[in-house]
């Protein structure tokens, strides 16, 4: 199968274990390092030379010498995924190839979805309506409440940033702006779909998204309708200022 093919398959088993361990009592623990132990050697199996970063291992400084990189979060949305009834939980999984996510597949078990970058979703058409801000449930940075105020737009409080980022591509979101802090695994898949989807993708201040880099922490992210960007941007940067 080609990198594309092989994302989306290791995501959706990933989160067809996901969910059955949630059915039997499963923590949020237990999933991070089972969806691990499912995805990384499916990974080393059928790509033996491409090098592997995961929250859930242990990093190897020798995947900075590899052109060809795996970046993988194998439960992002941890406490969503604990919580009963809760879909705003995802698995990420991206090859990265010279710093930018090239394929890449987000899979949403609970909603029974998962988007890659081929075929590549098709983005939903605008509403019409007010911008909506799709902002973090539970720690939402104040950026958000700035940009809220300059833009009037509507807050959309939702859980993981794959689930915030892939609602923009499927249209129960427009803008989605963080500045909190995450690392690479956090938003290399989400990038590369949003990206082969036709959205946005950069940092805060317009900046290019580079991963595989020595420290994985990449703090902030901008994912919009590629119509919103410059008026997006421009009002980052007054609230930046």
């Amino acid at each position: 199968m080609d990198d594309h093919a092989l994302a989306a398959e290791a995501a959706r088993r990933a989160g067809e274990l996901l969910l059955q361990l949630r059915a039997h009592g499963g923590t949020g623990a237990d999933g991070d390092r089972q969806a691990d132990d499912l995805i990384l050697p499916l990974l080393r199996a059928e790509r033996p030379d491409d090098a592997i970063l995961s929250e859930e291992s242990k990093d190897d400084a020798a995947r900075l010498d590899a052109s060809r990189v795996w970046i993988v979060d194998p439960l992002d949305g941890t406490r969503e995924y604990g919580e009963e009834g809760r879909t705003d939980w995802a698995v990420h999984v991206a090859l990265v190839v010279d710093h930018v996510p090239t394929a890449a597949a987000v899979a949403l078990p609970a909603q029974d979805l998962v988007l890659s970058t081929k075929p590549a979703p098709v983005l939903a058409a605008p509403t019409g309506g007010p911008i909506r801000l799709l902002v973090s449930r539970t720690r939402p940075p104040e950026l958000t409440n700035r940009l809220a105020e300059m833009l009037d737009a509507e807050l959309v409080p939702m859980g993981s940033a794959g689930a915030k980022t892939t609602a923009v591509v499927l249209g129960a979101g427009d803008v989605y702006a963080h500045g909190g802090g995450q690392y690479e695994w956090d938003s290399a898949a989400p990038v590369g779909v949003a990206a082969a989807a036709g959205c946005h993708t950069s940092r805060l201040d317009g900046s290019p998204l580079q991963y595989n880099q020595p420290d994985p922490y990449l703090p902030d992210l901008l994912v919009c309708r590629p119509e919103l960007a410059e008026q997006v941007l421009a009002a980052i940067a007054r609230a930046s200022a």
